[in-house]
């Protein structure tokens, strides 16, 4: 055998090993009791995801304007994220504007009960998952990311760490953006259902220390304030979290860096909890 025909076969080997252990991506169907639909989301698998052991999953959702398939398709080290820190990923879709509420105006969007309670379920039923707050964590950006805190505030039972990027973690400074007079009606009417769907008013729900918690947010961000506001408010009541800020606004190339200390921080959690 000829060094150069060796040479193929020994790089032909590797691949073939590196191939086999990557993530998987999977693009699935779920269903919707209560939208009585059935609703797509991509799973990331790690490597070693072989059904022998249970895994921490991270539920990842998109912002404003996107889908279930954002995050695959527009940051690429999510897919060896999953490797990196050894958890399934759970990219759920958000019907593009539905800021994650069980709306009080259109009962057929109730996305706080798709992705809280019976996405949750479907995938405990189809994986091998760690199946309770200890090994689930959820974080998103933009709309996405006030769906994380939010699902997470009030679900506190089903998950165990939360963050966000570049949230609208307090949506009633922007009463006529996104849609969201669609699903609460619109805030000069119905002020008291912004009060009671704005994340920065839900803090109270939190007992201190009961959930870790990761917020960041760009300077030159439109949201930057209100996250600014949000840590304020957190400091006040004692609530422990962690607070990122550096340079950069509301696009991809934040995002892609800051889901990347979103995640090592999950895995820290799950460490800790393990």
């Amino acid at each position: 055998m000829t060094a150069t025909r060796l040479f193929i076969l020994l790089s032909s080997f590797f691949f073939l090993q590196q191939s086999v252990r990557a993530s998987k991506v999977d693009t699935v169907e779920t269903y919707s009791a209560s939208m009585k639909k059935t609703i797509k989301a991509v799973v990331i698998t790690p490597d070693s995801y072989t059904g022998d052991r249970e895994f921490p999953v991270v539920y990842l959702l998109h912002g404003h304007g996107g889908n279930y398939s954002d995050w695959v398709k527009k940051a690429p080290s999510v897919h060896k994220a999953a490797d990196t820190y050894q958890s399934i990923i759970i990219c759920p879709d958000g019907n593009v504007s539905s800021w994650y509420f069980d709306s009080p105006v259109d009962p057929s969007s109730r996305y706080e009960t798709y992705v809280s309670t019976e996405l949750v379920s479907w995938v405990d039923s189809h994986y091998k998952t760690i199946k309770n707050r200890a090994g689930r964590a959820i974080t998103g950006l933009s709309m996405g990311g006030h769906g994380a805190l939010y699902l997470a505030f009030r679900h506190q039972d089903v998950f165990g760490a939360a963050g966000s990027m570049s949230g609208g973690v307090d949506i009633r400074p922007f009463p006529n953006n996104w849609n969201m007079a669609k699903w609460l009606g619109t805030y000069a009417q119905n002020p008291e259902r912004w009060d009671q769907n704005t994340v920065i008013n839900l803090l109270y729900l939190l007992t201190p220390g009961s959930q870790a918690i990761i917020v960041d947010c760009g300077t030159e961000d439109f949201f930057f304030r209100v996250n600014s506001n949000l840590h304020q408010k957190m400091l006040d009541m004692n609530i422990a979290h962690d607070f990122i800020t550096r340079p950069g606004a509301h696009n991809w190339n934040y995002w892609n860096n800051a889901v990347t200390y979103q995640l090592l921080f999950m895995r820290t959690y799950f460490d800790k909890k393990g």
